[in-house]
């Protein structure tokens, strides 16, 4: 048995015999080529025998697993040695110390044949060793820069679904370490951007290039298609939007401005941008393009309504009541799945919170009207804190909900709307009221209109361009088509806060 130290490890093979093999060793090191285990397959190979690389605590990383001498192995981890070789009768065998990445030991690389290693197979193993060194580094590395490149991704997820819950000051505190100033802002815009799941990760790095890493991207822990960007006061909209029409197929939904503490609802009316966006050639849309039936409804009224539905909820602690209506905001516009994976909570706790809110408000939200009345509250809700009280000889009166809907404003808007369907002669405007009025459920529609629920759900579907509104996802689209019903009185209107007699919106009886 013998060993050398490190510095007596031979010097590269020059001459003809040597280039064949050292060209095979150097193509390994190619990117297309970088694979440990590759590379002591084919030193096995390259000598005719079998070889093994295991790490300091004699775990097999790659080969063909070789008894090994625990004393010699123990002087290589160690560094006592660099290299051994050991011939015995039938079996030759060379071992060499591997360095291993951020660890003070080593591993081996052990190579045995039948016949003793010449000039040449020995020269292929000393080689074959600093390759799989350089290898070892490189796959660190590229681990290292994966785990900070995730490490990154899922604080960004972290400061998203912390504005989500409304609570702006950790979201800051968690930016700035990272991304100073990102979120010095009074406003904010959101964008969603929708590809093909396989191209997300390109399309994030896009937007993180064309926005030089001002904005918040996310990757949508809900819609494997789906891309966020929070971007301070819209800067980077121009280059979002030269970005989309880079890259066909890729569409791109925007928010109105909104207060930081209020990224919820621009996530929403993002989402709901696109579906107006895949009717639009450019494949682009702003949710404030078009107009919605709040902004139709007497403001200082609206707001009242609002803040008398909502009061259940104000008997509650800050941080509860902000929680919940963060919740059931995302838990209106999304399944109980997806808007569990935004918060970042378990889709029970949404339904447990979304649950709370029913029953303060004693609301059914298996009731698609009751749900768009609520949107509608909450929505407006965001306007409460800018609303000024009214002053003294004010009629203060508590307005209902039937107040609302009977403007000429938002008459004209809903019937507008709604006769877009009328062209249609399949009756596409019985079916979505019918579908409507039956919880949004296909099966108890076709048992009403005595159809198949296929045909339901198809009339359904060709509604949507024409109303250019998404409806067979729940959320803002939805609502505003069920608002609409609800105007021209096509629906009856539902019951809010039953167990409260004073409520303006409990049903009269007799």
């Amino acid at each position: 048995m013998a060993g050398r130290k490190d510095g007596d490890r031979p010097t590269q093979v020059t001459g003809a015999d040597s280039s064949a093999w050292a060209q095979e060793l150097l193509e390994h090191l190619r990117p297309s080529g970088r694979d440990v285990r590759r590379v002591v397959a084919w030193l096995a190979d390259a000598v005719r025998g079998t070889a093994c690389l295991q790490d300091h605590t004699g775990h097999l990383l790659a080969g063909t697993p070789t008894p090994l001498d625990e004393s010699l192995v123990a002087d290589l981890v160690t560094g006592r040695l660099a290299s051994a070789a050991w011939d015995d009768t039938g079996r030759h065998l060379r071992l060499v110390r591997v360095a291993q990445p951020q660890s003070a030991a080593a591993g081996v690389l052990a190579v045995s044949r039948a016949t003793p290693f010449d000039r040449r197979t020995a020269d292929i193993v000393t080689h074959t060793a600093q390759v799989v060194e350089l290898l070892l580094r490189a796959r660190e590395s590229t681990a290292a820069g994966r785990r900070l490149e995730r490490a990154t991704s899922d604080l960004r997820l972290a400061i998203l679904q912390l504005l989500m819950v409304e609570d702006t000051v950790s979201a800051r505190r968690v930016a700035a370490g990272l991304w100073p100033g990102l979120l010095d802002t009074d406003t904010a815009c959101v964008y969603v951007l929708e590809g093909c799941a396989e191209e997300r990760d390109r399309i994030a790095e896009d937007c993180l290039d064309a926005t030089e890493e001002q904005a918040l991207v996310v990757r949508c822990p809900a819609v494997d298609a789906h891309v966020i960007v929070v971007t301070p006061r819209d800067a980077a909209a121009d280059q979002l939007r030269s970005l989309v029409g880079r890259r066909p197929g890729t569409i791109l939904g925007g928010s109105a401005p909104h207060t930081l503490a209020r990224t919820a609802t621009a996530y929403g009316q993002a989402v709901s941008a696109l579906a107006v966006a895949r009717f639009r050639p450019d494949k682009q849309a702003v949710y404030a393009e078009r107009t919605h039936p709040e902004r139709l409804m007497d403001p200082a009224a609206l707001h009242r309504w609002t803040a008398h539905v909502l009061r259940p909820l104000d008997t509650l602690a800050h941080h509860t009541r902000a929680e919940l209506l963060a919740t059931t905001r995302l838990g209106l516009e999304f399944t109980a799945v997806n808007a569990a994976k935004v918060l970042g909570v378990s889709r029970n706790t949404v339904r447990a919170r979304m649950e709370r809110v029913e029953a303060l408000l004693h609301a059914d939200f298996s009731d698609l009207t009751a749900r768009a009345v609520v949107h509608l509250a909450l929505n407006a809700q965001i306007g409460l804190a800018e609303q000024p009280h009214p002053t003294a000889g004010t009629d203060t009166a508590q307005p209902r909900l039937a107040d609302l809907l009977a403007g000429p404003a938002l008459h004209t808007w809903a019937g507008d709307l709604l006769a877009r369907l009328d062209a249609d002669a399949r009756d596409l405007r019985r079916t979505l009221r019918t579908w409507i009025a039956a919880g949004g459920n296909a099966e108890r529609t076709a048992q009403t209109l005595g159809v198949h629920a296929q045909t339901v759900r198809e009339h359904v579907r060709s509604a949507e361009p024409v109303l250019e509104r998404q409806l067979l996802a729940a959320g803002s689209d939805l609502y505003e088509v069920v608002l609409a019903h609800l105007a021209l009185g096509d629906l009856e209107q539902p019951s809010l806060c039953r167990a409260n007699r004073d409520l303006p919106d409990r049903p009269v009886h007799g």
